[in-house]
């Protein structure tokens, strides 16, 4: 597969809207936080939130690989990507 099939592609999960967190997920989240009640509306919001920043910072550290002429992200990169934010 070829570096522009694969953009496309991301891209295209992406832009579905699909969601990728689970909402349980995000009410562990908060509650290991201390929230004592989380709404739906808050795992909801706090699920768009983290989605967008794993978003972005997923293209960047994708760059990144790419720059260092590999196929394969490393954690090196995402730890790049998410101090460049």
């Amino acid at each position: 597969m070829n570096d522009k099939f694969i953009k496309n592609l991301i891209l295209a999960f992406f832009m579905t809207g699909k969601k990728i967190l689970s909402l349980s997920a995000m009410e562990k989240i908060m509650k290991a936080a201390g929230a004592y009640r989380v709404s739906e509306e808050s795992k909801e919001a706090l699920r768009s939130v983290l989605e967008n920043i794993g978003d972005k910072i997923s293209r960047e550290a994708i760059e990144l690989s790419r720059h260092a002429n590999r196929r394969t992200v490393k954690a090196s990169d995402i730890k790049l990507a998410s101090k460049q934010r």
